[in-house]
């Protein structure tokens, strides 16, 4: 199964679009999307796969709200600020990564074979013990919009440039 990864869309819909194109020409079978969403207009643009959304620092309050009620209406999971699912056979940990603390001891406790992130705007791949660790990096206010995609149950992942 081939995966998707998005994260800090922060509302900003021409940028979402251009992944979700690329995430069609890729053939992804279902989509993460790591948090600072942003707006309610970021969500049905993901409605071709099962997307799992969680919350980032930007999504709180009434837009969290408002959030939740749009994933739920186009049928796709909402998190809410932590997801723990299996995908492919692949335990996966979905989190924002703004509080620091927690996306550290999720690491750590090494109870996921993948964590995924966003909040830094920067890429991340990389092994800590037996978790794969990603950031796909951010569709806003990046110096280059990125997403990634990862090959399950392999593990293989590549960071792409949108």
């Amino acid at each position: 199964m081939l995966l998707g990864v998005v994260s800090d869309t922060h509302g900003h819909v021409a940028n979402a679009r251009a992944a979700v194109r690329m995430l069609e020409s890729f053939g992804v079978g279902a989509v993460l999307h790591c948090g600072d969403i942003g707006s309610e207009a970021i969500v049905p643009l993901f409605a071709a796969w099962p997307t799992h959304f969680v919350f980032g620092n930007v999504d709180g309050g009434l837009l969290a709200a408002g959030l939740a009620a749009a994933i739920e209406k186009v049928g796709m999971t909402c998190d809410g600020r932590f997801g723990s699912f299996e995908l492919a056979g692949t335990k996966i940990a979905l989190l924002h990564g703004d509080d620091g603390r927690l996306l550290d001891e999720t690491i750590e406790a090494a109870q996921h074979q993948l964590v995924c992130h966003g909040h830094t705007h920067l890429p991340r791949l990389e092994k800590v013990g037996p978790t794969l660790v990603l950031n796909p990096g951010a569709l806003y206010r990046a110096a280059k919009h990125t997403i990634a995609t990862i090959e399950l149950p392999a593990l293989r992942a590549e960071i792409i440039t949108v």
